[in-house]
């Protein structure tokens, strides 16, 4: 059995029958009653023994050798016609061996006449070798001629004689019959045609052409009108194949002129006189068909498997139709004809290459132009190709079904609308066929209807089986697939084949048709749902609703847009779903959430090198939105206000799921934290920060997900700005300010735990400050291996973000916290090292935090009550002298900014000599002094000392001479300080300069006072050199400082040297200093 391309199968009998117009009539005497069969079987049985003795006789009678490579003997070739021997009882008669010859031209021969070229003509014929062998030794000498000499003229023949030319062309065909071609040879001989010329003639040759004056000497010896040879072939009929079509060398009769050209032939071996009692007088080309037919009938049987078959034979049948083919001189047009006939039937039945086909119509083009087809096979050629046609076109009306897309069944749709093309194409189905036939016309008009008639045929297999409503959408979203697979189809993989072949966009053809009928079937389905809407049958329209809109988002491939099409507002019948869709949407969404917290046990969900910090709940939350995202996407809902207002819903009710999320994942958290231990606690904690946050994150990346900047460019003239950006935003902004404040009230409930812990490692260190069992640094041990411990493990299990928003806050309370210790302690003994540790303490806590670099940056750190904590740890650290030698360092900073002569200046020259130790110091005058006296002026004076005290103990103050009424008094008195380098570089070390107004009743008033820091008068700065060398004096330096009066109450470490009661030196100091405080006149002007 073999398949068919309709899908039909065949039997073996339809295989062997041969075409029907070679079916002859036989006369034969049959019952009226006989069965039709029987005489059909009858008939293809006399039909086949006509066509074994055809064979047979060819094979009896063969002349040549065949084309192919492969010999096969007499004996091979019956065991392929299944026949042993020819029947006794009838012996046909013999044919008339001929051979075809044509001459078709030559090239390069010699030139014997006098003007170089020559007049050649040819004779042909066949001899018996022993004839010819024969003739040669009848001769007296060796002569040129063999064909003139040999045989008689009737045998003998002759081309036409072409004049002056090396390079004749003939085409002339001759039929040379012979007996044996064993024996036999063929013979052609080429001569120049000489002819007798008169005296002028000869002259006007030679006054022409003088070098055609030896040939005139040599045509003077030879006898009047003897004819030049010009070269022989000589072929043994033996060695011939059945059709010769080569240029031969034609060879000398002597070595004088070597080298004669070469001439064209075509060779045929055929039969005169064939029996024509074999076949009943059916004619060559008849039997050829049949033969045909039978041979590739037989090959394709045998074939294994379904590959299509390409043209091939085996080498018998070849040898076979070409002995025939050649025997019977069938042109190649007719042998051509016959496969294109033979081929095309097969193709209708059996799997049969399409490249056979085009083959054959590329030959049969060729040999129109070439030669005259009788009428016969002219109609019968013009009613094949229109039958193909019909055929192609059913063919292609079916394409869905016969041509899947396929990688095999594609290019065989491909070469079926070549061959279409082609055969329209041709010059001779043009000739043969007068009726107007559009290719492309026929190919849409079989699409439509294969169109329609394909949905007609789906729909019929979709029908609901009830008139339930849920399966009758069942029924349609069935159909709606199918279409919508169909144009994936027409688009992918057809379409580019019939562009291709035919330049027919079928895809357009297709879509527009399908459109038009399923927009039908879709509207008359959604008027039966009007008004009996609910969630189930909801449910069912909406993988309907995806299906229309994939199919009607294809067609922005439509090559050719005309009317709107049908499909283009379907979106309209779906709206009483909507609502329906949105709330499965949420639901499913609100209830997986539930569930995901339920199972959620609060812990990370990787740790190692690439931590997940977050819980699974979060990961499921995240999956569980993700669909209302896709919701938004597979509507795609084309109205733009309805668009937004469906946006609005849709960010509501992911806001409502983030909120709902919070809710649970605290009640989480508070029924797990009852039964675990306090750390744990905290633990899961830190994890419901991170899920708040991953959850924070994911409303973050909202507007883009939901592509709110898309929606924008669609509605911008149906939705102002102000409104778009205010419904939306607004309910964003509401669901991520709900989760920072629930990040924060869970990282306020760690940051108090953490607090509470560093608060008592603090006072631990408080216990014993007047007399310290340990040193600082043990002491402050417990408290940063705890911080060291828990930041690290908040570190490993929180996000970044958040745990730089622990940092902060722990930071400020940490700082808070010391100060309210380090103020809270009494002013005792122990104050100074307990606010030593302290300090140490806080210097570690922000190497802690701030962790090299990958904590908290130093500007967060050294915010303002960190400065303060600082200042008042420095400070009570320090000693006496220290805090002296401070307050000085600042007064000399601020004599440095002071800017203004407010309260007056003073003028001096100071220097320092290192060879006498000497500094030396020359108070010039002073200037713009304030009137402290009742008569508008004063009685200045200046008094000298070096400070702090402790340093200079042993150098006593100096004082200039009174200068009575005077506001700018000249002093230019000198004083030296016998003091070492050491002393003048030590800290704190300065020069105050104190202008006093005398009274001689009263205290002296204070008119101001400076400070000059002993390191910037010349000398001091630089080495203190070697002890033995003398170093240069520098040159003194002219300071003018102004006077500056102090602000009472105003200096913290004033007060705090104050509260020191049992040092003596810090109380001497404070009292000249509030003394001063007391004078000042900045107190005044407040």
């Amino acid at each position: 059995m073999m398949t068919s391309q309709d899908g039909f199968s065949t039997t073996g009998d339809n295989l062997l029958q041969p075409p029907d117009q070679a079916s002859i009539k036989h006369c034969h005497d049959f019952k009226e009653n006989e069965n039709p069969e029987e005489k059909e079987k009858r008939h293809k049985e006399q039909e086949l023994k006509s066509l074994y003795k055809e064979l047979l006789y060819t094979i009896t009678h063969k002349l040549g050798k065949p084309a192919s490579a492969e010999v096969f003997t007499d004996n091979q070739l019956h065991q392929y016609i299944r026949e042993s021997a020819p029947e006794s009882e009838s012996c046909p008669q013999p044919p008339v061996y001929c051979l075809m010859a044509t001459v078709k031209e030559a090239k390069g021969i010699l030139g014997k006449d006098v003007s170089g070229f020559s007049d050649p003509y040819c004779l042909l014929t066949i001899l018996e070798d022993e004839k010819e062998s024969r003739t040669r030794r009848s001769r007296p000498k060796p002569r040129k001629a063999v064909v003139k000499d040999a045989v008689e003229d009737e045998k003998v023949y002759t081309t036409d004689t072409k004049k002056q030319t090396l390079n004749p062309i003939w085409n002339q065909t001759f039929v040379l019959e012979f007996e044996d071609t064993t024996v036999a040879s063929f013979h052609i001989e080429m001569w120049d045609k000489d002819e007798e010329l008169s005296l002028a003639q000869k002259l006007e040759e030679i006054r022409t052409n003088f070098h055609g004056l030896r040939r005139m000497i040599k045509d003077a010896k030879k006898e009047k009108g003897q004819d030049d040879y010009l070269g022989s072939i000589v072929l043994r009929l033996k060695d011939l194949h059945c059709t010769e079509d080569n240029w031969y060398v034609l060879e000398p009769r002597t070595e004088t002129y070597p080298d004669r050209g070469q001439c064209h032939l075509q060779l045929k071996f055929i039969h005169k006189e064939r029996d024509g009692t074999l076949s009943a007088g059916r004619s060559a080309y008849v039997n050829y068909s049949g033969i045909l037919l039978q041979f590739v009938q037989l090959h394709i049987s045998k074939q294994q498997g379904s590959v299509p078959w390409k043209g091939e034979l085996c080498g018998e049948g070849q040898t076979l139709l070409e002995l025939y083919a050649t025997q019977n001189n069938l042109s190649p047009f007719l042998q051509d004809l016959a496969k294109w006939m033979a081929y095309s039937k097969l193709y209708q039945s059996l799997e049969v290459d399409s490249s056979v086909l085009l083959q054959q119509l590329t030959s049969i083009e060729y040999h129109w132009h070439q030669q005259e087809l009788p009428y016969q096979q002219k109609q019968e050629l013009g009613d094949s190709l229109h039958g193909f046609l019909q055929y192609g076109l059913c063919l292609v009306a079916k394409y869905r079904d016969i041509f899947p897309p396929t990688q095999d069944a594609t290019p065989r749709l491909h070469r079926l609308l070549r061959i279409l093309s082609q055969v329209c194409k041709t010059q001779a189905f043009q000739k043969l066929n007068t009726a107007q036939f559009d290719l492309h016309d026929k190919v849409n008009e079989a699409v439509h209807s294969g169109t329609q008639e394909w949905f007609t045929t789906k729909k019929g297999l979709h029908q609901p089986m009830t008139k339930d409503l849920t399966e009758t959408v069942s029924a349609l979203s069935r159909l709606i697939g199918e279409v919508q697979q169909d144009i994936k189809h027409n688009k992918d993989s057809w379409n580019r084949v019939f562009v291709s072949a035919v330049q027919v966009d079928v895809f357009t053809v297709v879509y527009q048709k399908l459109d038009f009928l399923l927009a039908g079937e879709v509207r008359d389905t959604l008027s039966l749902l009007e008004g009996e809407m609910e969630q189930s049958l909801a449910n069912s329209l909406f993988p309907l609703y995806l299906n229309l809109q994939v199919i009607h988002k294809d067609k922005a491939f439509l090559q050719k847009r005309g009317k709107l099409l049908e499909l283009t507002n379907f979106h309209e019948g779906f709206r009483e779903a909507l609502p329906y869709w949105l709330n499965k949407a949420f639901s499913t969404t609100q209830d997986r959430v539930e569930r995901a917290v339920q199972v959620d046990q609060l812990q990370p969900l990787q740790l190692g090198p690439v931590p997940i910090k977050h819980s699974s709940s979060a990961v499921d939350l995240v999956t569980c939105v993700q669909p209302i995202c896709q919701l938004w996407e597979q509507l795609s809902w084309p109205d733009p206000e309805e668009a937004f207002m469906l946006m609005v819903k849709l960010t509501e009710d992911v806001c409502k799921i983030v909120m709902s999320y919070c809710r649970i994942l605290k009640e989480r958290v508070r029924e797990l934290s009852e039964k675990s231990d306090p750390g744990s606690a905290v633990n899961m904690l830190c994890v419901v920060v991170n899920d708040l946050e991953h959850l924070r994150s994911v409303l973050t990346r909202l507007p883009q997900q939901l592509n709110w900047a898309g929606l924008r460019e669609r509605t911008h003239h149906v939705i102002g700005d102000p409104q778009f950006h205010n419904v939306l935003p607004s309910q964003l902004q509401h669901a991520q300010e709900v989760l920072n404040k629930e990040i924060r009230s869970a990282l306020e409930t760690v940051g108090r735990k953490l607090n509470s812990d560093i608060a008592m490692y603090v006072r631990s260190m408080s216990t014993r400050c007047r007399i310290p069992s340990k040193s600082t640094e043990e002491a402050v041990v417990p408290l940063i291996k705890y911080l060291e411990r828990e930041l690290q493990y908040m570190n490993e299990n929180l996000v970044q973000e958040n745990f730089n928003s622990l940092l902060t806050p722990l930071w400020t309370n940490s700082i808070r916290t010391l100060y309210l210790v380090a103020t809270q302690q009494k002013q005792e003994d122990g104050l100074m090292v307990f606010c030593q540790r302290l300090q140490f303490t806080l210097q570690c806590l922000e190497q802690c935090f701030h962790a090299e670099g990958n904590g908290l940056p130093l500007d967060t750190l050294h915010i303002d009550s960190y400065k303060v904590s600082l200042s008042h740890l420095t400070h009570n650290s320090l000693n006496c002298q220290q805090l002296i030698e401070k307050f000085l360092d600042r007064k000399v900073w601020e004599q440095k900014v002071y800017s203004g002569e407010k309260y007056g200046a003073v003028t001096l020259i100071a220097s320092y000599r290192r060879s006498d130790h000497r500094l030396r110091v020359e108070v010039l005058n002073a200037a713009n002094l304030l009137p402290m006296d009742s008569n508008g002026s004063s009685d200045p004076f200046v008094q000298l000392c070096l400070e702090p005290g402790h340093v200079f103990s042993e150098v006593e103050p100096r004082t200039t001479q009174i200068k009575n009424c005077d506001l700018n008094p000249l002093f230019d008195e000198a004083f030296e300080f016998m003091v070492s380098v050491e002393q003048c570089q030590a800290a704190g070390a300065c020069l105050v300069l104190t202008v006093l107004d005398y009274d001689t009743l009263r205290t002296d008033d204070f008119e101001g006072e400076a400070f000059l820091a002993l390191k910037a008068v010349p000398g001091v700065g630089g080495g203190s050199g070697d002890g033995q060398g003398h170093q240069p004096d520098p040159s003194p330096a002219q300071i003018r400082l102004p006077l500056m009066h102090p602000k009472p109450n105003d200096d913290s470490i004033l007060k705090l040297l104050e509260s020191r009661r049992g040092e003596r030196e810090a109380q001497r100091f404070v009292k000249k200093r509030r003394q001063r405080e007391k004078q000042s006149q900045e107190g005044k002007q407040q």
